[in-house]
């Protein structure tokens, strides 16, 4: 599956493996765009995937309000018992803003 969010003329786009309970985040991550990742990776929780994988490797650009709902997610997640991984955050080293 995968859904685009417009951001100020730019995409975000997520592909979602839910056999793995993996998602693949591209673009511009803005508070926007971490709504729709938000609504992907509870409803993969619900659904019955206890750990959800996000990778942010095709992340170009992502503002404090992006960072801020990834780890406000982390924490929603962990309050109901599960788990979120956040890999390739290197990608974001320096270039959000």
């Amino acid at each position: 599956m995968t859904a685009t969010a417009p951001s100020a003329g730019r995409a975000r786009t997520e592909v979602v493996v839910r056999r793995s309970g993996a998602v693949r985040v591209n673009g511009h991550l803005t508070s926007q765009g971490a709504d729709l990742l938000r609504g992907t990776v509870e409803s993969m929780h619900r659904a019955g995937s206890s750990c959800v994988v996000v990778d942010l490797t095709g992340v170009r650009v992502a503002d404090d309000a992006g960072l801020d709902s990834l780890r406000d997610l982390r924490e929603s997640v962990a309050r109901d018992g599960g788990r979120l991984l956040l890999c390739n955050l290197a990608a974001l080293d320096g270039d959000h803003g």
